[in-house]
């Protein structure tokens, strides 16, 4: 076996690989850019080496450094995570004649599935069903549209050596396939050095499911079952499950076999996904293949419990697959929660800076129950504008999809984030969706059901009224710690129970009698509804487990100037306790008026002015493109919210921006 290996990787892959080498007793080597100095992956790692400044193209991307690093630390193998130069195949044959090992496939099944075009071409002779489209090289815009429009609305414009989303996108007329073809060509430039864009009918009611194969180098070849990959946001998984809840056995069944004809059609070697669009009768039709390890990896590792990077590593060193096909078995359910930094109250614009905390749910498999959390940050660690705005991937595993749905939301609820924005409430609102927990799912998931975006959870009545109860304990907790601490003598504290209290949860008003019995919280509403509190909690602790009415909630609590706020099930709400004469002066109390910024155009994430295609003076129709700004690997098009003169141009193309910067003022 190897004794040393090199990451060419960083954040949460490098550091899951690291884990799986510590257990095989391999050393690791790890690679960092100036922006990287101080990652988890680095202080993981055995020995870590610079490779240069923050851009990729100038640190990751470089194989030149990556050869130095290896050889200056004697490194035997290579694990290239994903992105990067994961699926490069001029990086694999670098390594080879440098006597490294590449741990992944072959050269020639990098180069014919890195392809999009070719490798579709190839899954058409090895009889894989696949999308109708034109595979050919799209010279230019105008013949993108007569493509399109042969080929007949909606359709898929991808980048031919993407990936993650970048460069894809889907028109339904004429003036998006101009405007998407356009902007695929850029990102696909940016992000792979590669302006290729093809064109293929996109397919209405699709689910996106995936096959992962593994392969040895003695023709072995299997598939592990399959992942449903629906919930996706501009074309980026935010959330994995495995098994789907929609495939059959005899689906199942047919999608594996054709993957693994694929893998044999290509030599192919190592773990491997070949990705498939399914439509509303079931049937699937071939994406792609991604020749390396998958972001969504580990939900099939919890219900196969077979390791994906160690098998890597052992076919990579040469040893036979001790798999075969009859040893698969599909145990329990497993979900995905990919964690990023982006606001989702602001169309999920990326969020950069510091993790001011960080305390994700404690990893543990008991009673039924596994939570896993891959991660490459920790707490003060440094979100940066330079690479993925992923934080984690959060997974659980149950012997059903209801418990590992309901392993999730306790698992989100307990997620402790601040200091930047992230997806959390929005994934746990996704949880709760009813839709979800049917697993009534297609790609259009989030524009259905949020068609003017998120805007927080909406909780039941039940849900609200035990909120409010919580929060009348935590107020109560708060008071009497803050009078043991001073010294103060407040009557309404010393007995059993207390007076009477109006709790104020996001203006609605819940007057309660709070008493303590026998240990236990006693929440008397108006009207005679009495909810029985148990919680160990302190104040100083940002999570609440607490058990209500014999419901168990977990609900992060953060102090405000008064009373609290309390997350929970995606959403987000102001609790003050405060006595009726007090609660009755408040609602007297005028509202705060919010500045009007209707006339600006603000940045509305952190990031670098691409261009501003628009000039003083000019009339602007709604719709119209204002300005491009590029933030974590993608171009983000800021559009005319109404129709207006710009007034005058604040930025200038190449300006980085902050948030809410201004960019235009209009008359």
């Amino acid at each position: 076996m190897f004794s040393k290996i090199l990451i060419a990787n960083r954040g949460e892959i490098a550091c899951r690989v690291i884990k799986t080498a510590r257990r095989m007793g391999i050393a690791t080597v790890a690679v960092y850019s100036d922006a990287d100095a101080d990652a988890l992956h680095v202080k993981m790692a055995d020995e870590a080496v610079h490779i240069g400044p923050p851009p990729a193209a100038e640190s990751y991307l470089l194989a030149d450094k990556i050869v130095e690093a290896i050889k200056a630390t004697g490194a035997e193998a290579v694990h290239p995570g994903y992105g990067f130069l994961s699926e490069n195949g001029a990086f694999a044959e670098r390594l080879a004649a440098e006597g490294v090992a590449f741990i992944g496939p072959n050269v020639r099944a990098i180069q014919a599935m890195g392809d999009k075009i070719e490798s579709k071409k190839l899954a058409a002779e090895a009889k894989v069903n696949t999308v109708p489209g034109f595979l050919g090289v799209i010279q230019d815009t105008d013949e993108a549209v007569k493509i399109a429009e042969e080929i007949g609305y909606p359709v898929m414009l991808k980048a031919s050596a993407g990936g993650g989303g970048k460069g894809m996108r889907v028109a339904w007329d004429r003036k998006e396939v101009r405007e998407g073809f356009e902007a695929a060509v850029a990102e696909a430039i940016s992000s792979f050095g590669d302006d290729r864009v093809f064109i293929e009918k996109f397919v209405t009611e699709p689910r996106h499911i995936e096959i992962q194969v593994l392969a040895d180098k003695f023709g072995n070849t299997i598939y592990l079952g399959e992942r449903e990959c629906s919930i996706q946001r501009r074309h980026q998984k935010v959330i994995e499950e495995a098994p789907s809840p929609f495939l059959d056995e005899e689906t199942r069944k047919a999608m594996g076999e054709q993957a693994v004809a694929l893998a044999k059609a290509v030599d192919y070697q190592s773990a491997g996904t070949v990705e498939f669009i399914v439509d509303g009768e079931r049937n699937f039709y071939f994406l792609e293949m991604n020749t390396r390890l998958q972001v969504e990896h580990p939900v099939t590792e919890l219900i196969t419990g077979i390791d994906l990077v160690e098998q890597m590593i052992r076919v990579a060193y040469g040893e036979k697959l001790s798999l075969t096909q009859s040893d698969i078995k599909l145990d329990g359910w497993a979900v995905e929660s990919r964690v990023y930094a982006e606001d989702p109250f602001r169309n999920f614009l990326p969020s950069i800076g510091r993790l001011e905390r960080y305390r994700p749910p404690a990893e543990m498999s008991a009673d039924g129950r596994t939570v896993r959390n891959d991660t490459g940050v920790y707490e003060g660690a440094e979100i940066s504008m330079f690479y993925d705005p992923m934080i984690a991937k959060l997974c659980t595993h149950a012997a059903t999809r209801e418990a590992a749905i309901a392993a999730m939301g306790d698992a989100l609820d307990e997620f402790y984030i601040r200091g930047i924005q992230h997806n959390i409430p929005f994934v746990s609102a996704v949880m709760s969706h009813p839709r979800f927990r049917e697993g009534r799912l297609t790609t259009a998931f989030i524009d259905e059901e949020y068609p003017d975006g998120f805007q927080g959870a909406e909780l039941g009545s039940e849900t609200r009224r035990e909120l409010a109860a919580i929060a009348g304990v935590a107020c109560l907790m708060e008071k009497n710690r803050a009078r043991q601490i001073s010294g103060q003598i407040d009557k309404r504290y010393q007995t059993a129970r207390g007076a009477d209290w109006v709790v104020t949860l996001d203006g609605e008003n819940y007057p309660v009698e709070l008493a303590m019995v026998d240990g236990k919280y006693h929440v008397l509403f108006e009207g005679g509804d009495l909810l029985v509190v148990e919680t160990d909690w302190t104040p100083a602790s940002a999570v609440m487990d607490v058990r209500v009415a014999d419901r168990r909630l977990r609900v992060q609590i953060d102090r405000q100037r008064e009373g609290f706020l309390l997350t929970h099930g995606g959403a987000t709400l102001s609790a003050v306790m405060r006595t009726p004469r007090a609660a009755e002066l408040y609602a007297l109390m005028p509202e705060k008026v919010v500045p009007d910024m209707s006339k600006y155009l603000l940045c509305p994430m952190p990031g670098l002015v691409i261009s501003i295609p628009v000039e003083v003076g000019q009339e602007i129709k709604a719709g119209e493109t204002l300005a491009i700004v590029e933030a974590m690997k993608m171009q983000n098009i800021l559009r005319a919210e109404r129709d207006g003169v710009i007034a005058s141009i604040e930025a200038a193309e190449g300006d980085s921006l902050a948030v809410d910067e201004i960019i235009i003022a209009f008359e």
